[in-house]
C-alpha cells in the first residue's frame, strides 16, 4: 500500500523508506505527488500537529496520509525544545539548535533526554496514533557525522556509547524514536 507522507524534509523521508522496507507499506513524497506545500504545524504538542499535517494533506488528496512530530525533550530544561525542536534557535538550523543546546546545558549535571516522535495516519473515515520514544542523554560535544538535528548530541541508553549520528542508520533506526512509531504503520491501517 502506498501513504503520502506529509513532510519536505528529505532526511525523514529515507529513513522511514529504509524503517519501512519489506513491510508492504511505501510512502510517496508530497514533492512526488505534485504537491507544493509546507503542511503547517501550529499545535503544542506532538499530537496536536502530527494530526493537523496529516488532516491539511488528507483535506486536499482526500487519500492515506502518514504524518509525525517528533523533537528532543531535555529534562533539565522541562522538556525543551519539544514540539519547538526544529525552530528552537533563531537560525533554526541544525547547527544553531545544537549549539543553543549546548548553551544552555553548559555545567548542568543532569543531562536525561528523550526523543519522541508522534505518528498520524489519516484516511477516509479513520484517524489513528501512535508514539515512538528513545530514551538517552545529551553528550558535551557534538560527536558523528550522519544523522541530522540533534543525532551528534544524543547518546541513547540502548547504545554503546556512540551518539545517534555515530551509529549506522540501521543501527539508528532500530532503536530510534521514528523507527519505534514507524514500524506500528502497518497495524495501524483498517
Amino acid at each position: 500500500m502506498q501513504i503520502l507522507f506529509a513532510t519536505n524534509n528529505a532526511h525523514k523521508v529515507s529513513e522511514v523508506r529504509d524503517i519501512l522496507a519489506g513491510t508492504g507499506v511505501t510512502v510517496l513524497t508530497l514533492n512526488e505527488a505534485g504537491l507544493d506545500i509546507d503542511p503547517p504545524e501550529t499545535g503544542e504538542t506532538f499530537d496536536a500537529n502530527a494530526l493537523q499535517k496529516a488532516r491539511t494533506i488528507h483535506q486536499l488528496t482526500g487519500g492515506w496520509v502518514v504524518a509525525d512530530d517528533s523533537g528532543i525533550e531535555v529534562d533539565a530544561l522541562d522538556g525543551r525544545p519539544g514540539v519547538h525542536s526544529k525552530r528552537y534557535s533563531p537560525e533554526a538550523t541544525g547547527a544553531a539548535n545544537n549549539r543553543k543546546l549546548l548553551a544552555e546545558l553548559a555545567g548542568v549535571a543532569d543531562r536525561t533526554a528523550r526523543f519522541r516522535c508522534v505518528l498520524a495516519l489519516v484516511g477516509p473515515g479513520h484517524e489513528a496514533t501512535v508514539e515512538g520514544r528513545c530514551e538517552g542523554r545529551i553528550g558535551t560535544e557534538l560527536r558523528g557525522r550522519d544523522g541530522f538535528g540533534y543525532d551528534p548530541l544524543f547518546l541513547p541508553d540502548e547504545g554503546d556509547g556512540r551518539s545517534m549520528a555515530e551509529l549506522s542508520p540501521t543501527e539508528k533506526n532500530a532503536i530510534s524514536h521514528r523507527g519505534r512509531a514507524f514500524r506500528r504503520l502497518p497495524e495501524m491501517l483498517p
